[in-house]
């Protein structure tokens, strides 16, 4: 349990520039959140019931309702400021719900349309509560319900991983100075970040139950990856 308490000081304290922050470490990230939400399978007037895991700032809620804007949500972030952040970024809807807790513990409701997750899955330490979630996530929606999720995943060899850090690393040096770079976030990928293999999750999520498993989007070490009950 103790493992999350540097993740979530870490966002604590990021928060505020969080939204511009993330364009500078994560490699096409609008991309990312394009194909992750072109991954719902709804019609865009279904008043679908959805829930954002590890909602952050609220810029995947933000997606969602401006493609179905009858679409009621409930967010759960880790850290307090976060969703105080993504309230204020969404105060204009009044069908979002905001829960501060670790997902791992919350109480999910059941009959959920679709649950969505950004950039916060890979932060559980073990393979083990990585599938426990994905149970979790199956049991809580709707036969015909879908799950999709972007975030920070492996390659399948040391080799391509070791060529994703380094293109992520070219990246960020294009926004951010060299000593930040070697003094701040590698270390923080490797002291708060627990990412798996993309085509474990892919095997987990049809462990679990999930139908017509597929990757929709893959760039150096992000992928957007789900599937239907």
């Amino acid at each position: 349990m103790n493992s999350l308490q540097n993740v979530k000081d870490h966002f604590e304290e990021e928060a505020k520039g969080y939204d511009e922050l993330i364009l500078k470490l994560i490699p096409e990230y609008r991309s990312m959140i394009k194909y992750l939400i072109s991954s719902i399978p709804f019609y865009e007037s279904k008043p679908i019931k959805v829930l954002d895991l590890g909602c952050g700032t609220g810029n995947i809620t933000a997606a969602v309702k401006k493609r179905y804007p009858n679409a009621r949500v409930t967010c759960i972030d880790l850290a307090e400021h976060m969703i105080e952040l993504a309230k204020y970024k969404l105060s204009h809807y009044t069908d979002i719900n905001y829960l501060v807790g670790d997902l791992r513990n919350v109480k999910f409701e059941s009959d959920y349309d679709l649950i969505i997750s950004s950039l916060a899955l890979h932060h559980l330490q073990t393979d083990e509560e990585k599938v426990k979630i994905y149970q979790k996530i199956y049991d809580s929606l709707k036969v015909g319900g879908a799950f999709y999720n972007a975030d920070n995943v492996l390659a399948s060899s040391k080799y391509l991983e070791n060529v994703s850090i380094e293109y992520w690393k070219e990246f960020m040096s294009k926004n951010i100075s060299k000593i930040e770079i070697e003094e701040r976030w590698l270390p923080t990928y490797y002291k708060e970040d627990y990412p798996a293999p993309l085509l474990s999750h892919l095997d987990w999520l049809r462990q679990v139950g999930f139908k017509k498993v597929d990757v929709t989007w893959k760039y150096v070490m992000g992928a957007v990856f789900g599937g239907l009950k």
